[in-house]
């Protein structure tokens, strides 16, 4: 098969944060397909990349062998929201263009994946144009997210949402949501007919940290760090306003005269006022470093203790599986998640960690408390954590089985065209 996928925010090689259709394409084109990706010319944690200025396309070809196709982005603004949406909107202009002009081979299918649900329209526009079928990921369920969030309030733009959303869900042939609850909100609140529903789930993408561990010298990179003698605990992520990362500041503040640690890893249009926060209050057990590469992050999830999931206080954080609890869990370190819903269901099915109440920072240095008083529970919530992952959440299994899927609907389709002529 050659797939065309249509995904804003594709990684660049070696660059850190949200991997997922990164590790996918490449079990992929391993098993003998092609890909071939629309992607914008900035990561989702920052602007556009300084290497594309003056640029509207380039075409390369990725280091697993993924054929990339950077589309023009307009710099963003996240703090002035027409800014944003215009940015939003030209990569979708871009990458219609790109759809028509650049890639011009034969595709079997068009998958469009979210957030920003407005790439849908790119990804609409160029299965029709093609005559091929639409897949849309559904990764958020958006614009509820924007919604509680406070991103979205006009209310002629939530109209505008829901209705660019319903159509969407329309026209797609088929829909893959990562988690139980999105495919239960999609049927019962969305009316989304359930035959159309896949579930692939985030996963654990286990060759990284495998390789590493071979010679991985977990306490010289400590001492490297200054930190050998402490109880690390990790985040990565991006440092937006959805994280509210706020509340693991207030914790270290609390756990100031411990042995705890926190090392915050990424970046996003919070991390001036955390930073800020963070020396205004005076601590000494919070490091933050920038970004880096998907490798290189594994190496400090394998020297720390413990791993944080945490996002702002809100109904629809519920419905959703938090991707760096899979990192954790493939490097079989504990995770303190602080997301109700779904994802503390996951961690206490696994017994792969502790449910934190989001933004109650007392509860998150409680949670702290009880691993740094037992370290062999922190230990088996580890195991625990990675053991759960192999059986259920292995990104290649996963990727293989989703392949599946596109494969029986394409074959379903022939059929159907068969019996028709």
């Amino acid at each position: 098969m050659h797939i065309l996928l249509v995904h804003q925010y594709f990684l660049e090689d070696n660059d850190g944060g949200g991997s997922r259709w990164n590790e996918m394409a490449r079990i992929w084109v391993n098993e003998g397909h092609r890909v071939t990706v629309l992607a914008g010319m900035g990561h989702y944690m920052h602007a556009t990349s300084p290497i594309y200025a003056g640029k509207y396309f380039v075409k390369k070809i990725n280091c697993d062998g993924v054929k990339v196709v950077r589309c023009f982005v307009a710099n963003d603004s996240k703090s002035i929201f027409w800014r944003r949406l215009w940015s939003q909107f030209s990569f979708v202009l871009s990458a219609i263009c790109a759809g028509i002009f650049y890639c011009k081979d034969k595709y079997d299918v068009v998958l469009c994946t979210s957030p920003p649900l407005f790439v849908g329209i790119a990804g609409m526009f160029i299965a029709w144009k093609k005559s091929i079928d639409l897949i849309l990921e559904i990764r958020d369920l958006w614009p509820e997210s924007a919604i509680e969030t406070g991103i979205l309030k006009n209310r002629l733009f939530v109209e505008a949402a829901f209705g660019l959303e319903k159509l969407l869900y329309h026209r797609a042939k088929a829909i893959n949501v990562l988690t139980p609850a999105f495919k239960a909100a999609l049927i019962h609140k969305k009316h989304v007919d359930a035959h159309k529903i896949w579930l692939i789930p985030n996963a654990a993408d286990f060759m990284i940290p495998e390789k590493l561990q071979s010679n991985f010298d977990k306490t010289a990179f400590r001492k490297s760090l200054g930190l050998d003698e402490r109880f690390i605990i990790i985040y990565v992520g991006a440092h937006g306003i959805a994280n509210h990362l706020v509340q693991l500041i207030a914790a270290a503040e609390i756990l100031r005269e411990t042995n705890a640690h926190f090392m915050l890893i990424g970046d996003g249009p919070e991390k001036a006022m955390l930073i800020t926060e963070t020396k205004r209050r005076k601590l000494d057990n919070v490091t933050f470093l920038d970004t880096v590469s998907k490798a290189e992050v594994f190496k400090y999830i394998l020297a720390a203790d413990a791993g944080a999931s945490v996002l702002k206080k809100a109904d629809v954080f519920k419905t959703v599986y938090s991707n760096k609890t899979f990192d954790y869990f493939a490097c079989s370190k504990p995770v303190l998640v602080a997301i109700d819903g779904i994802s503390r269901h996951l961690i206490e099915e696994a017994n792969a960690g502790l449910f934190v109440e989001p933004e109650n920072p007392d509860d998150f240095a409680k949670k702290v408390l009880t691993y740094l008083a037992n370290p062999t529970l922190a230990a088996l919530h580890g195991s625990n954590g990675y053991a759960h992952a192999k059986q259920h959440y292995d990104r290649a299994f996963l990727a293989r089985k989703y392949l599946e899927y596109i494969q029986n609907m394409l074959q379903t389709n022939s059929l159907q065209d068969i019996s028709r002529n």
